[in-house]
Formats: C-alpha cells, structure tokens, sequence
C-alpha cells in the first residue's frame, strides 16, 4: 500500500478544540509524537494506554465498562508487560467494592493501578472512593458512564452514575469520542500523579465505549516519557522500612485539622491540569483545556453540556450560522476541579445558556448537577465574591435532559433548545428532548449535517447475524486501508438476545461529529429478509442501494417479493436493489458451527466492496485491498486460528463475486 495512497491522519490544533484532518506528509508535522492513525472504539483506546503505563488492575466487570477490563486481561493472558518491561496484574474480585479497595491497597503499595468500571459498579465503589482520596493515591478509573437503575434498568449512556461520586474528592475529566478517551487517560495520569489527587477518566457508554472511529494513538515512546516510570513517581506507603500511618482513627480533636489540611492538595489539582493538558498539545498537537468553546466570541446563545453529544452539538451550530443565528457551544472537559471563572468568562456576554444533561433530579428546584454549577458560579461573579471576575448581569438560563439511556439526540433537538432561548422569557426553563412528553421541545428542522463526501450504510438484521462485528470489521478497512475517516455503531442491546438490530457506518474524508442515528443514508443492508416488512427504506437518499440477504438467485424472483409499497418507493427513488444468498454461502463455508451465523454477516462485506466507490477511487488493485481486509479479519478473528481467518476470507471473495443487482429496467417496469 503506497503512502501516496492512504493519507496519513495527525491532528492539528485549533483554538476551537481537537480536530482530526488529512496531511500528505506526516514528516512534516512540527510535533514530536503526532500519533499512529488506526480504527478503534473508546475502550480499545483506554486499554492502549494502560497496559502501557498501569502495572496493574483490579476490575469487576459491569456493562460497558467490561471490554475495558477484558482487554487488559487478555494482555495479561498473553504475558504482556507494560513500557518498563514489568508483568501486569489482573485481579479480579467478588465485586466492584472490593476491586476498588484491591486498587486503593495496590496504590498504599507504591504500585501504579487503574480500575474500569460503570452504573451501579461506580456507586457500589463509592466508600472506598472517599479513602483513595483521603489517602492521597493518584489513582485513575475509567468509567463507561451509564444510566443508573431507577425505574428500570438501563445499561446505557446516562450521567448519573458519575454526578453521584462528584462528591469524593477525585478529578473528573469527560471525553466525547474515542481519540479523547485515549489521550485523557495519559493526561489525567500524569495530573493525578502531579498532585496525589485520584481521576475518573469518563467516556459515554456504549456511545463512546463501543464506536469504532479514526483515531491517533499514542506512541509508546511519548507515553513513556510523558508519564514515566511508576518507581520515580510513587511512593510505597507500606514500607517497614519507613513506616507511616494510613487511615488512622480520629475523634474531635484531630479530625477536622486533617480534612481542612488536605485542600492543600486541592489547590495544587488545577495547575497540574493545566500542565498535564499544555505538554500534552506541544508534543502531539492536540489540544486539550478545562472547556472547549465553539464559536462562542460572538454568540448570543449557547449550548453548553458533558460528553458526545456535544460533537454534534458543533456541526448543528455550524449549520445554526449559515442560517444566521449567532449560535455558540461550550464543551465542559474538566467538571472536577470546576472551572467557573472559565465559565463565566465565556457565556457572560450572551443573551442566554442552554445546558444539557445526560440525567434528570427532579427533586432539584435549581436543576442538574451541571446546571447548578453553573448557576452558583454566576451568583458569585455578580454579588462579587468571584476573584477577578465581577459582572453586572446574568444570562438567563434553560436547561434539559437528553440522552438518557442513550436516546438519541439528534441535530433536531439541538436547534429546538435553540430556538426556546430565542423565545427569551417566553422560553420553557427546564425541557426534555428526544420523547413524547408535556416538557418536550418539538423537532422540527433536523438536517444532514454529515461531512463533505460522506457515505453512509444502516443496517438492520435479527440477532446480530455477524453483523456487529462485520460494521466493525468495514470501519477497520475504511480507515486503515482506504484512508477515510469512520465512525461505527450498533444499538447495543438487541444483538445477543435475537431481537432487531440496527447498526450504522459513516465513512468521510474529515472527523465525523454526529454522534447519532443516521436518518440519511447511501447504502442499507438488510441481513434478515424479515426486516424489509418495516420501514428500513426510510432516510434512503435518491439513487442509495438496498443490499438485502435472499435465498433465491433470480432478480425476478427477488424483486416479486418486494411489498409494493416499498416497490413505489425504490421507483421514485431511483434505487439500486442487490442481493445474495449469505445464509447458504456461510453454512457452506464455515468450518467452526458457532461462526456459521456471524459469517453470514462477513459474507456481506464483500458486497460493500462491490457497492462502493472506495476500492476504485483509491487507485489501489484487488490485491492491495484484499490484503487490508485479510488484516482487519486477523485482528478480530486471528485468535480461532488460521483456518477461520481464511473462512472468511472466502465468505468476503464470494460475497463480491456472488451479489447480483436486480436489473434498472426490471424496476421500471413493475
């Protein structure tokens, strides 16, 4: 594969945040470790740095946090060792509880430790949380943030588990997509170890935890020397040698002398931060702070929130310009130390805020954790209580609740909370997005804010039928052997338990902000002919194509079976229908049982293949692409051996050659 071919990806900073664009030469990059361009989700991104620089965890796995912990085994399984070549340590315990307090007595012992976990896992932790603190152990988890159980169970994306351990003492920093959960966990790392203060490391989950996107890792080298050894770095509060004491007793007397003293500790977290996040930028170019802004210096109304919606809240106030709003966002990165002169210094000259919250307290009269952040940091800046900072007004302030449980939270939704802050008082002061309800704001515009040249594919099977892991497998070759950037997901849920399934891809040339369902789409496959009785041909862009799995091999017959009121729709929409049988080239093929129903799905990357221009663009011969796609099988099924690697192989080759298109003119007639 030429280098002239796939542009190598570094990112460059801009004064807006971090954004991923293509440079022909990497050489040419003014930083030191501009990053090595692969494909992966958030926890693959965590678990690249940590069995690099952690010497070991303790880990109780909970959903979603558990492909954090079972990468960090499988390198311990391997015998993996981390950069100073010492073997790392899994443990896993009883319980979330307990594989927090084995990490507080891994930290006691001088040992640099990390956790993963989520939800209920989190709160379960919360006692032993206090004593990490109290203790002073730089310790940093990675949590998969996720809805806590309430009226029912949820183990998706939601922000209450995290809100309810504000209060323990640890630093809290959020990421919104893979690239930022990576580099967090080395910026925090070296912040907690700056100032003896713990950090959670927060991605959303499933959202952030499961995606597979574009992203630069690390290299080695730099997490090395950014970080350095755990020997130079921490001291064992457990040597005979030198003894201390840990977690004494203490009545009246003693007590509150020692809990005021450690705000000295405290008043050492933001400095150590804003270090952590400089040297980060200058040997990377990535660009970390506190907060981000987005085109806020102008603004009359913002939208400020925590995690990934807010990618999408960008390219909605983007779109919100063109169509002559004066519209802004704030990211909150940092919500541990918070950074309320930051905040107030960047929305106090707008006409009103909007905060999102992936969590509802109704108890709250003043609103959500975030929202009362915010509203205490500017009841200080106006009765002047603030240092260095006096204003004479307050914007006014809505809030709402979106995302819960990883509901979707669409471009839509974004211009609605919009539009309820140009209402000024009239606005509705706390709302909802997303469902049916009396609080509700109404959808109405809700655009294609994809990127230039972006291709995207919704699937929908029962099941899963190989399907996760085939949209995984398709971002892998669109990033790494096609140069694009990508972002993949299934709703997870349904996959395991033979319910629907859905999944989406997006392929563009630059990062890929939307971080929700794709209602526009370019290619849908239908992995179970059973999914055509719904609505999939919804969002179809004119002239998309329909790949769908069919036990028979004449188009007519293929084409009879199409209800007619879909048959009108591919008619008025100019759409390209192929098909295959993947179900019989899988039994014929797999050579392991279990395998037989997810090749179904693999068989089905060969027809993306077939159906998009990315092969031909490239310049690149079939030999060169089908190398790249023999590497992303080995790297998700290079484990079961040889032979099911080459399975399917042969599923992807047949899949290719073996899709027929049902013929333009067979459509047009009838």
């Amino acid at each position: 594969m030429s280098q002239a071919t796939v542009e190598p990806r570094v990112v460059k900073p801009t004064d807006e945040g971090v954004t991923l664009v293509p440079e022909q030469d990497s050489t040419e990059s003014k930083y030191e470790y501009p990053g090595i361009p692969d494909t992966c989700d958030g926890a693959e991104a965590v678990v690249w740095a940590e069995i690099r620089v952690s010497q070991g965890t303790g880990a109780y796995p909970i959903t979603s946090s558990t492909t954090m912990g079972s990468g960090f085994n499988a390198s311990v399984q391997n015998g993996g060792t981390n950069l100073w070549d010492e073997p790392l340590i899994f443990m896993e315990p009883e319980s979330e509880h307990s594989s927090a307090s084995f990490c507080e007595g891994f930290a006691l012992a001088g040992g640099r430790v990390t956790n993963f976990t989520s939800g209920q896992g989190l709160v379960l932790m919360k006692e032993v949380l206090y004593t990490i603190a109290g203790k002073r152990l730089p310790v940093v988890f990675h949590i998969g943030s996720r809805a806590l159980t309430s009226h029912s169970l949820n183990v998706h994306a939601g922000h209450d588990d995290v809100m309810s351990v504000a209060d323990v003492g640890w630093g809290m920093l959020f990421a919104r997509n893979a690239q930022e959960a990576g580099d967090l966990a080395l910026i925090t790392r070296r912040a907690a170890e700056a100032s003896n203060t713990p950090f959670f490391n927060v991605q959303d989950g499933f959202l952030t935890t499961h995606t597979v996107e574009t992203v630069l890792l690390t290299e080695p080298e730099f997490m090395k020397e950014f970080i350095g050894p755990p020997t130079d770095k921490l001291m064992n509060l457990m040597d005979p040698e030198n003894p201390v004491m840990s977690g004494v007793v203490q009545n009246q007397d003693a007590y509150m002398k020692g809990k005021i003293a450690q705000r000295w500790y405290y008043e050492r977290l933001a400095p150590a931060l804003e270090e952590s996040f400089e040297l980060f930028h200058k040997k990377t170019g990535r660009k970390y702070d506190f907060l981000l802004p987005y085109r806020c210096e102008d603004a009359e109304y913002i939208l400020i929130g925590i995690g990934g919606y807010m990618e999408t809240t960008e390219v909605t106030v983007d779109y919100l310009r063109e169509q002559g709003v004066k519209a802004g966002c704030v990211t909150v990165v940092c919500f541990r130390p918070f950074p309320m002169h930051r905040i107030v210094d960047v929305l106090k000259d707008c006409k009103a805020v909007t905060v999102f919250e992936r969590m509802d307290d109704p108890l709250s009269s003043t609103g959500n954790h975030l929202t009362r952040e915010i509203k205490a940091a500017f009841c200080d800046a106006i009765s002047g209580q603030m240092e260095h900072e006096q204003i004479d007004r307050i914007p006014r302030i809505y809030h709402g609740a979106a995302g819960l449980g990883s509901r979707d939270v669409r471009p839509a939704d974004i211009i609605a909370a919009f539009a309820n802050m140009a209402k000024d008082k009239d606005g509705q002061d706390f709302f909802c997005v997303g469902v049916d309800h009396a609080l509700s704001l109404k959808r109405t515009d809700d655009p294609d804010l994809r990127p230039m040249g972006g291709f995207s594919m919704r699937g929908h099977s029962v099941g899963g039928f190989g399907s996760v892991t085939t949209n995984k497998v398709i971002a892998r070759i669109a990033g790494q052997v096609f140069g694009k950037d990508v972002q993949a997901y299934p709703k997870y849920g349904s996959e395991k338990k033979g319910l629907p399934t859905t999944y989406y891809l997006t392929i563009g040339d630059d990062h890929i902000k939307t971080h929700s369902e794709l209602e526009f789409i370019d290619l849908l496959i239908l992995n179970d002919v059973n999914a055509i009785l719904a609505n999939p041909f919804s969002g179809l862009v004119d002239e998309g194509a329909v790949f769908m799995q069919s036990s028979h091999s004449d188009p007519a017959e293929v084409w009879k079976r199409i209800p007619k009121h879909h048959k009108v729709t591919v008619r008025e929409k100019k759409v390209r229908i192929y098909f295959c049988d993947t179900v019989q080239i899988a039994r014929e093929v797999a050579s392991v049982a279990d395998l037989q129903m997810r090749m179904q799905g693999i068989v089905t990357l060969g027809a993306f293949l077939k159906l998009t221009p990315y092969a031909e663009t490239s310049g690149m011969g079939d030999d060169q692409v089908m190398e790249g796609v023999e590497k992303a099988l080995r790297k998700y099924f290079g484990k079961r051996g040889e032979r099911v690697v080459q399975d399917n192989l042969t599923c992807v080759n047949r899949g290719y050659s073996e899709t027929q298109q049902v013929p333009p003119e067979m459509i047009a007639g009838g």
